[in-house]
């Protein structure tokens, strides 16, 4: 790296180009000003093009169209529900800018060219509010990157922030290191949006907040390494809600290659009549369909372990009760995986309601038959154990050894594993989806120090200004990450002085 960085000057500067960065640079520069959106991957996307793409909003057209009649102070209420214990904890005012906001964001995003099918059911919701993208979550990067090029949005790929610049209290830029190695600083004349995602990569921020065991669980989203809470931090802003984590979470390892649904372009006639087909095609139709996305991006229900399958490691030996804490041991293993192996009772019972092997609200069940269809890579079935050990690669006399303890002493009130054939999905390994702690902010989404005290020049949104917010459940992630986007960048751009004439 250079030591006198290159320097450039733009209205606002926006850290990180997932759906919250993408979101509050379009708003931004929609408002006439110069925008530069820093991405640290090779494409933007972030996080928001790992999920499954769900958005859960209020009095929408498609909860019209279904006859239902909607309000977000119903919406507002039903997330207490879905927050449960930590209820307390929640940020009231956040949420009721989330619940309110819901129904601009979904029309903003398909006025782009984002296609929704839905709205699905999620209880504790009282009305269906889930709505699915289609083809896939790669839709959302791609409308919004796409409209953010046409505003004038430069949008720096490969370009990795390391410190926020200040002159005085004032926050006015960011020194990052492009794809060259090459320092450069972005300065702000208005203000910076932090869109860094949150910190589920991040080792040291998950052993602070979390514990040191959760530090070491891979993310789903290696990049996200805290990058935004990080550099907020060193300026005095404080994070809010640390030490709620989504995981351990035990999920199949993906496939090596993509599958067709995740590999379809997000063009709006495909998706115009995938929605169609959704929408006026008999569901026994399109179940194939929805299993190839489905046995690709979840994982195992713990209903497997409690009805008898066992978790077994790279040496063949189980190394966990099953009902405790597995996710969390398995990512101490070998190689941070397992398999799950049961007998042909459990196979059988698994191959049809209400026994499933995974799910995603409000789409699909899957059951064992799906997996053997859709991943015969981590599907395995032999006569005997012997070779089941050969299909998965784990010492045959250990895992018979482990059959047989589980089956003499160490299954409890669980059945025995003792019907042949036998089976095995896996590998499984253990991630953190994603953390809720966030930047303390104001509803302006400015971020503010302990005392409550606006750090001038600086805004924050999606997962890096969580604010305290609780999004438990599917789809309120997304729909913060597009609404704090918006009003991030909106209020960034009023923060641009008037230029002085010449």
């Amino acid at each position: 790296m250079t030591a006198d960085p290159d320097s450039e000057l733009f209205d606002v500067v926006v850290v990180g180009g997932g759906g919250a960065g993408l979101a509050a640079a379009a708003e931004a520069a929609r408002l006439g000003r110069s925008v530069v959106l820093l991405e640290k991957n090779y494409e933007p996307g972030g996080s928001t093009s790992w999920s499954v793409g769900s958005i859960t909003a209020t009095n929408t057209p498609h909860q019209k169209k279904a006859g239902i009649q909607d309000t977000p102070d119903e919406h507002f209420e039903d997330m207490e529900k879905h927050a449960g214990a930590l209820a307390l904890r929640d940020n009231p005012k956040l949420r009721r800018i989330l619940v309110d906001h819901t129904n601009d964001m979904l029309e903003w995003l398909m006025r782009l060219g984002v296609v929704f099918v839905g709205p699905m059911p999620e209880p504790p919701h009282r009305y269906n509010r889930m709505h699915n993208v289609v083809p896939n979550s790669r839709s959302f990067a791609y409308h919004l990157a796409r409209h953010c090029r046409r505003l004038g949005v430069d949008i720096r790929v490969t370009t990795a922030a390391r410190r926020l610049l200040a002159e005085g209290e004032r926050v006015v830029g960011v020194e990052a290191v492009d794809g060259a190695g090459k320092l450069r600083q972005f300065r702000a004349r208005g203000a910076l949006v932090l869109a860094s995602g949150d910190y589920s990569g991040g080792r040291e921020l998950k052993a602070e907040f979390a514990s040191p065991e959760v530090a070491e669980v891979d993310a789903v989203n290696v990049t996200n390494t805290g990058d935004g809470h990080r550099m907020a931090r060193e300026l005095g802003a404080v994070v809010l809600n640390g030490d709620i984590v989504r995981g351990p979470i035990t999920r199949f390892i993906p496939p090596s290659r993509q599958n067709l649904l995740r590999r379809l372009p997000p063009w709006r006639p495909l998706a115009a009549a995938m929605a169609w087909c959704y929408e006026n095609l008999p569901q026994s139709w399109l179940r194939p369909f929805f299993m190839g996305f489905l046995t690709t991006a979840l994982g195992p229900s713990p209903d497997l372990y409690a009805e008898g399958a066992i978790l077994v490691n790279q040496r063949g030996e189980r190394f966990s009760d099953e009902l405790g804490r597995p996710n969390l041991d398995t990512a101490k293993q070998p190689g941070r995986i397992a398999w799950i192996v049961f007998d042909h009772k459990v196979a059988k019972k698994f191959s049809a309601w209400p026994h499933f092997v995974s799910t995603a609200p409000g789409v699909a069940y899957a059951y064992l038959a799906d997996y053997r269809r859709n991943r015969a890579d981590i599907y395995h079935q032999a006569a005997t154990i012997a070779e089941l050990a050969r299909s998965i690669g784990v010492p045959e006399q250990a895992l018979a050894r482990t059959l047989a303890d589980y089956n003499a002493a160490g299954r409890g009130a669980r059945p025995a594993l003792d019907a042949a054939p036998f089976y095995a999905l896996g590998p499984v390994k253990s991630y953190v989806v994603f953390t809720d702690g966030g930047l303390q902010v104001t509803e302006r989404l400015e971020v503010t120090r302990a005392d409550g005290s606006v750090i001038p020049g600086l805004y924050a949104a999606g997962a890096t200004g969580q604010g305290g917010l609780l999004l438990e459940g599917h789809g309120h992630h997304l729909g913060w990450a597009f609404i704090s986007g918006r009003i991030a960048g909106r209020n960034a751009a009023f923060a641009v002085p008037p230029r002085t004439p010449t």
